[in-house]
């Protein structure tokens, strides 16, 4: 497969960095979560920057462990929403779930970011999967894997019919004939779906990108269908370059296999960088961040994503032998057992370097060194049919994003890898049909 002639970038933040233990150090507002500033800073750095687009991601519960980590998380689109005032370019995907949610709630709210942001905005799709956001919700359980993609699948439809149930032009604005629109251009939906049901017609006209554009991240069977069928980008947590490149053929193939341009679904794998002026510097910054972590707290992390308890394991011991039924069971990733146990045996680590390496970036692949060390990776990955782009997942916020910005992007414009596109509509920078 011939690879895209242009790298694309999203800077992906997760409260004040990927870094489990950012928010303690010694550089970091612990409480910068909540401080509009913050974000409206860290948007700018991004868009000065020449990153493509902004991603928040979301969990709709206060986590588990929350009083030993940073686990607050204000309204994704509430947030994009003061940020798209004060940005001009950079796209703007916040991440809502399918399961909570209503699709004309979901469809209006995105409409409403695309219209705002003159057509920059993303919908990040999640199914959500841990019980705590269930109880929330005043569901004592999260639905099985299966039935959780098959309301998002329903609730993605109904959106998608949504915001197509008014045309470009139905908006006359006669002013003289006193007809502010043309009612033939717009029409009912009559979704009738097995989970939900919607009249329609939406009460947002047609956005500035035809709709929002559609992100998803699930690594399971059911997420890599869903994905093929309706995603725009496709997320992917990989640490190697032959998974990556599996992943990034299958997810091609089945956008082919339901009649979809191969080239019209971008794999983004998430890339952990720490750049400084030697590898050294970087190491040590590694380091650092790593002597903060909380080991109790990604213990019980790694636990739940492997569905074993390791609280009583030899921390300095390789990982333990696990039952392979705990990859089906474990309902809140099941993509996520695979990346890690294969970290820990590929690289032959002890518990406590598998826990570094979660703490990090939750198996991202990880990054550590110059700003030529870096791109050489990034375009590595990209040269050999591994990734359309990336989502950069700065460790600590804004140190590593600015020393992203300062040390890798240069190099990857000089190697032609990456440039600046400043056309106005986040699916034509990405090179995306308009709809």
């Amino acid at each position: 497969m011939i690879r895209r002639q242009r790298m694309s970038l999203n800077a992906v933040i997760f409260g004040l960095g990927s870094h489990e233990a950012g928010w303690r150090m010694p550089e970091s507002n612990a409480l910068a979560s909540t401080d509009p500033n913050y974000w409206t800073d860290i948007a700018q750095r991004a868009e000065h920057g020449g990153f493509d687009a902004l991603f928040l991601g979301d969990v709709l519960a206060l986590q588990q462990s929350a009083d030993r980590h940073l686990s607050d998380a204000m309204d994704p689109l509430v947030i994009l929403s003061a940020v798209a005032a004060v940005t001009e370019r950079i796209g703007l995907i916040g991440t809502a779930s399918t399961s909570f949610d209503h699709p004309f709630h979901l469809a209006r709210r995105f409409a409403s970011l695309d219209h705002i942001s003159k057509g920059r905005a993303g919908w990040n799709i999640v199914t959500s999967s841990n019980a705590l956001e269930a109880q929330n919700f005043g569901v004592d359980a999260m639905p099985d894997h299966a039935e959780r993609y098959g309301r998002a699948a329903d609730v993605t439809q109904a959106a998608l019919a949504l915001w197509s149930s008014w045309q470009q032009d139905a908006r006359l604005a006669d002013k003289k004939a006193g007809i502010y629109l043309d009612p033939t251009k717009i029409g009912s939906i009559d979704h009738n779906g097995p989970f939900v049901r919607s009249r329609g017609p939406l009460n947002v006209p047609r956005s500035p990108q035809g709709r929002p554009l559609l992100a998803q991240a699930g690594a399971s069977e059911a997420g890599r269908d869903f994905a093929a069928r309706y995603a725009d980008m496709v997320f992917t947590v990989q640490s190697n370059l032959e998974e990556a490149q599996d992943f990034y053929r299958d997810m091609k193939a089945r956008a082919a296999r339901h009649d979809r341009d191969p080239e019209s679904i971008l794999v983004y794998p998430g890339i952990v960088p720490i750049a400084a002026a030697t590898r050294k510097q970087a190491e040590e910054r590694l380091a650092q961040m790593n002597g903060f972590m909380v080991v109790e707290h990604v213990l019980a992390k790694l636990s739940e994503f492997l569905g074993t308890d390791l609280s009583q394991a030899d921390l300095d011991a390789p990982l333990p032998d696990l039952n392979p039924a705990n990859e089906t069971t474990n309902q809140s990733s099941q993509s996520r057992f695979d990346v890690l146990v294969g970290i820990a045996r590929r690289d032959k680590l002890s518990l406590r370097q598998l826990l570094m390496r979660l703490a990090s970036g939750r198996g991202h692949l990880l990054a550590v060194g110059t700003g030529t060390d870096i791109a050489a990776t990034m375009q590595e990955w990209f040269d050999n049919g591994a990734a359309d782009g990336f989502n950069v997942m700065a460790p600590v916020m804004p140190a590593d994003l600015q020393s992203f910005v300062d040390r890798v992007i240069p190099v990857l414009v000089e190697r032609q890898l990456f440039t600046v596109d400043h056309q106005p509509l986040l699916r034509q920078r990405l090179g995306l049909s308009m709809l």
